[in-house]
């Protein structure tokens, strides 16, 4: 691709995402789930032949992807590079609006998922916490590493490290987090440590959002094990009183 075609591809992306029907539809996708074009109307408050339109056209820019089973066709973010440029619009937004609120739910920006991994308050101080025990080394411009003492503290949990470590996707890197404005944990170790909170009950996920439910155990867990706050009393850095952004919904 020359830098006339790049150009021009970087434009179509941003015109199709910049649709606010398109952006809730994709914003809805960020859990990681497929959900059907019915679904993804109604979240998008639009009527079904226009949601197939919009769906048309990010599958054609590869934005999404169909999955047909039967009868039925169910649409998912392409991969996780959607995702994690979604996130970081999300904060450009804020940024681009000084006078910027979320009219997200509190309980949403404490705990959610952000593709495969965690992202909200609670990810972004088990990132603080991770990097401030020495258990993840930041290698600058290279992402994360464990130490020894990290790696021994995960393999007890579970997470078979080398494994996530032969994965060819990054194996720890930081993801900047919109409603809080600083780094929660992405890559490979992100998404294991996701997947052992769900299997180990300390977090449930909602079914129509991407938000995480923080379980009594999972509230003693974080405390336990990682030295984590699991209370719900930071707010975003910056963060200034005033209308909603219409165009912004980030569920």
């Amino acid at each position: 691709m020359n830098a006339e075609q790049h150009d021009v591809g970087v434009s179509q992306v941003a015109a199709a995402i910049a649709e606010p029907a398109r952006t809730r539809m994709l914003c809805a996708l960020m859990d990681g789930r497929a959900r059907t074009s019915t679904e993804l109307a109604s979240i998008a408050d639009v009527s079904a032949s226009t949601a197939s339109a919009h769906l048309a056209k990010l599958k054609e820019l590869a934005l999404v992807r169909l999955h047909v089973q039967g009868r039925h066709r169910y649409y998912s973010l392409a991969d996780k590079r959607v995702a994690e440029a979604l996130e970081a619009l999300m904060v450009i937004g804020q940024n681009a609006a000084p006078t910027f609120t979320s009219r997200t739910p509190d309980r949403l920006q404490f705990a959610r998922t952000c593709y495969d991994h965690m992202a909200g308050t609670l990810a972004v101080r088990l990132h603080d916490r991770l990097l401030e025990a020495g258990w993840l080394l930041d290698v600058e411009g290279q992402g994360y590493r464990l130490s020894e003492s990290g790696e021994a503290l995960l393999e007890g949990l579970g997470i078979d490290v080398q494994a996530l470590a032969a994965q060819r996707r990054r194996f720890a890197c930081p993801c900047l987090d919109w409603s809080m404005r600083r780094p929660h944990l992405g890559g490979a170790l992100g998404a294991a440590l996701l997947q052992l909170a769900i299997k180990r009950k300390w977090v449930t996920q909602d079914l129509d959002s991407r938000a995480l439910g923080l379980t009594a155990n999972g509230r003693r867990e974080m405390a336990g094990r990682f030295g984590v706050s699991a209370e719900i009393d930071v707010k975003p850095t910056g963060a200034i009183a005033s209308k909603p952004a219409p165009t912004m919904d980030l569920r």
